[in-house]
C-alpha cells in the first residue's frame, strides 16, 4: 500500500551567495532535477509525494505535515551540526525519517570525529590531525609529507584544490590558514595516499550489503598517483566512475567488507557510501563515510543499479522500504536489490 512520503532537501538555487563566500559554498546542495527524479521514482513505486524543502520550510509546516515518513536528503546551511537539523526535528515530533539519524550525521560531517571512531574500531584511515590555526601543528612530526589539507566538516570536495596537497611547512600553513579563514573551521590535515580511489555504496540495516565497487577516473586515468578529487573536477565533470571497478575479486571483497564495517561503525541507516584510497602497495584506507550521499544523476547511486540488474527507481524505493521497515510501517520485505548477484566483470587483473 502506498505511503505519503515527504522529501526534505536544500536546493542550490535557494542559496544567495555573499561576495566573501567561497565559490563552492553551495556545492553539497541539490539541483531541482535531483528532487524531481527522487519524487518520480517514489511515485512510480505507488507513493504520494510531498515536497517539503529545507529545515525552515519544515519548521513552518511541522504541525500539519501529514506524511507517513520523510525521505531526508537535506544538508542544512551552516555549522557542523547542519545535517542533523532535519532528523532531530523529525525525531522530536515523532515523525519517521528515511536515512541516518541526527547523531550519525553529526559525527560523520565532522571528519576528525569520524576518523577517531574508525581508529577505535580498527578501521584503516590515513593518519591525521586537526589544525585550528596555522601554528597548531603539534602532530606534524608523527606524519611527515606529503599531506592533504581539507575542511573538517564539509563535503563534496569543498575547499579542495590542486594546492591542497602540500609538501612543506610553508604550503601547509597557507592551506590551513585558507580553510580557517574562508570556511570558518579547523582544517583536517591527513597524510596523502598516493594510488587509486574507490567508492562503495551500502544498503540496508540489520544485515547491510555493499553494492558494486566504483573506481574513480580523473581525466581518463584510474591510476591517480598524486591526483585527487577536487571541486574543480566536480564542476567541470572531469571526474567519472567505472563500475564495476576493473580490479581483482580479492580487492573487491576487501573494499566491500571494509565498507560494511565502516557503515556499522557509525551506525548508518538505510543507505550510505564509503570512499577509499588504495596505495601503491595495495593497502586500503577509508577516507570517509557519507550517510547522506548524492543521489544526483551522475553519481554512484545512479550508476551501480545497472550492474546488478536494477534501476534508480528500484533502489530509491528499496531505500524507502528499509526506512519503513525500521519503524514497523511495512511488512518485512525480501529486498530484490540485496539479492541480486553482483556481477564482477573484471575478476583477475591484479
Amino acid at each position: 500500500m502506498g505511503k505519503k512520503v515527504g522529501i526534505t532537501y536544500d536546493l542550490k538555487t535557494d542559496w544567495v551567495k555573499n561576495p566573501d563566500e567561497p565559490v563552492d559554498i553551495n556545492a553539497e546542495l541539490d539541483s531541482p532535477e535531483t528532487i524531481d527524479r527522487i519524487a518520480q521514482a517514489l511515485e512510480k513505486g505507488g507513493h504520494t509525494v510531498k515536497r517539503i524543502g529545507n529545515v525552515q520550510k519544515l519548521l513552518f509546516q511541522i504541525d500539519r505535515l501529514d506524511v507517513d515518513i520523510v525521505f531526508n536528503i537535506a544538508e542544512g546551511r551552516r555549522g557542523r551540526n547542519r545535517e542533523s537539523q532535519v532528523p532531530m526535528i523529525l525525531e522530536m515530533y515523532n515523525i519517521p525519517c528515511v536515512g541516518a539519524d541526527a547523531l550519525c550525521l553529526g559525527i560523520t560531517l565532522d571528519k576528525y570525529v569520524t576518523k577517531k571512531m574508525m581508529v577505535a574500531d580498527g578501521i584503516p584511515t590515513p593518519r591525521f590531525f586537526s589544525a585550528n590555526t596555522t601554528d597548531d601543528m603539534k602532530a606534524l612530526n608523527t606524519i611527515g609529507y606529503p599531506l592533504i589539507v581539507k575542511t573538517r566538516h564539509e563535503g563534496t570536495s569543498k575547499g579542495l584544490t590542486k594546492s591542497s596537497r602540500v609538501t612543506n611547512l610553508q604550503e601547509l600553513k597557507k592551506q590551513v590558514g585558507m580553510i580557517n579563514k574562508q570556511y570558518h573551521q579547523p582544517a583536517l590535515v591527513e597524510e596523502f595516499i598516493k594510488g587509486t580511489e574507490f567508492t562503495v555504496p551500502v544498503l540496508g540495516n540489520d544485515a547491510p550489503v555493499a553494492m558494486p565497487v566504483l573506481q574513480v577516473i580523473i581525466d581518463g586515468n584510474t591510476n591517480l598517483g598524486d591526483d585527487f578529487y577536487t571541486f574543480e573536477y566536480v564542476s567541470y565533470h572531469g571526474l567519472q566512475y567505472v563500475c564495476p571497478a576493473k580490479i581483482s575479486s580479492a580487492l573487491t571483497k576487501q573494499l566491500q567488507d571494509l565498507a560494511v564495517r565502516t557503515y556499522r561503525c557509525v551506525e548508518c541507516r538505510d543507505f550510505g557510501r564509503v570512499d577509499f584510497r588504495v596505495d601503491e602497495k595495495g593497502n586500503l584506507y577509508v577516507l570517509e563515510i557519507n550517510p547522506l550521499p548524492s543521489l544526483a544523476k551522475n553519481d554512484a547511486f545512479n550508476i551501480f543499479p545497472t550492474v546488478i540488474g536494477a534501476d534508480y527507481t528500484k533502489v530509491i524505493n528499496e531505500i524507502l522500504n528499509f526506512g519503513l521497515q525500521r519503524y514497523g510501517l511495512c511488512d518485512k520485505f525480501d529486498s530484490e536489490v540485496l539479492h541480486y548477484k553482483v556481477r564482477q566483470k573484471s575478476e583477475s587483473i591484479a
